[in-house]
């Protein structure tokens, strides 16, 4: 609406029915006038619903009267100087996801028992992968029960888990594969036991637990077997380590782009790229000076491979998971989770590094 709607003009009076028309003139009369023709502000009608009446005072957001002096504070200039003036948040450093120390301490104690049963007794270290494999089918088994009322039986998984071990180191990959048979054979008769609910989804659970845990690791063994067996197996858990390591450093430094977000966010491409780079250098060392018979050219390409398995066991694990809707399979090792969660990237890197072994220098 424009100003005459809501009064007579300037310079007039109000003329009733039978009055004659008078002109005032003189500073009160003004005064009188210009306070007649103010514009009214707009009220919006109190009925109606909750939208109506929002949309209304949103239609009567500023000042209400023409002549209405704007506040300070209204100012953008005043507003901008004032927020300017204000203290701004100090940006936050990146930080680790887990207790650094926790993980380093964990780390190298691991580390030490690795070593020491490594070079001192073959056997010993037999061992070490053995228990390291039932506490793993342990944690994967209680998280399947927890998140998906899977019953994987856990006791023939447990047996035929440390026979795979064993007979992989003294019969070779012959003994391995008829440990895994069995143990698949042991899964199916172990689970007729209970209720045939849910059987073939319980013995299909408990035969890839078999695969994935045990079995797996039974090409440690096999590497262990061999004449050079303790310099192969710390060429392949250093290599593993070695990428790792790259991966975190250089994705936590570097990493813009996601390498794959629906499954496992922390990831970056800078950071794939610093696990090949890692593991590469690492790879040429070993393979020269460590491994007879090697050279750096294998080396490399060896990197190259461990870095690949390594991010994909990671993922693979991270599916999981995802799946179970679990940050960590156990929480057994501070800073690291369970032992899955440090197995996840080694099982899957083990049959790699010792097939590539074999092709470049033999079975030993």
């Amino acid at each position: 609406m424009n100003d005459s709607s809501w009064g007579a003009p300037r310079g007039t009076g109000v003329r009733g029915p039978s009055e004659p028309v008078s002109v005032s003139a003189g500073p009160a009369h003004a005064a009188a006038d210009a306070a007649q023709t103010r514009p009214m502000p707009i009220v919006p009608d109190p009925g109606g619903d909750q939208d109506d009446r929002d949309r209304g005072a949103a239609r009567l957001s500023g000042p209400l009267f023409r002549d209405e002096q704007r506040r300070p504070e209204d100012d953008p200039v005043h507003r901008h100087s004032r927020h300017s003036a204000e203290p701004q948040p100090t940006p936050q450093k990146k930080r680790a996801g887990r207790d650094l120390r926790a993980a380093i301490g964990v780390g190298v104690g691991l580390g030490a028992v690795i070593i020491a049963s490594l070079f001192i007794v073959k056997a010993l270290f037999v061992g070490v992968v053995a228990v390291a494999v039932v506490i793993g089918l342990w944690e994967l088994s209680s998280r399947l029960s927890e998140k998906k009322d899977i019953r994987t039986p856990l006791v023939p998984l447990a047996v035929g888990g440390v026979a795979m071990i064993v007979a992989g180191y003294v019969r070779g990959a012959e003994g391995a594969w008829v440990a895994m048979a069995l143990t698949a054979l042991a899964v199916l008769v172990w689970r007729m036991t209970e209720s045939p609910e849910d059987y073939l989804r319980d013995v299909t659970a408990g035969i890839f637990a078999a695969f994935y845990v045990p079995f797996l690791a039974t090409f440690v063994a096999l590497m262990l077997a061999a004449d050079d067996g303790a310099w192969r197996v710390l060429t392949f858990l250093a290599l593993t380590v070695v990428s790792d390591t790259g991966a975190y450093a250089v994705g936590w430094r570097f990493g813009k782009h996601k390498l794959a977000p629906r499954i496992s966010p922390g990831k970056t491409r800078e950071g794939l790229f610093g696990a090949v780079a890692f593991a590469m250098v690492a790879g040429a060392l070993f393979m020269e000076f460590l491994i007879d018979g090697g050279s750096w050219w294998q080396g490399l390409l060896l990197g190259l491979a461990v870095a690949a398995s390594a991010t994909l066991g990671d993922l693979g694990e991270s599916m999981i998971k995802r799946d179970l809707g679990i940050k960590d399979m156990g929480k057994l090792l501070p800073g690291h989770g369970g032992i899955m969660d440090r197995l996840d990237s080694l099982l899957p890197t083990a049959p790699v590094v010792w097939l590539l072994l074999v092709i470049f220098v033999g079975a030993g």
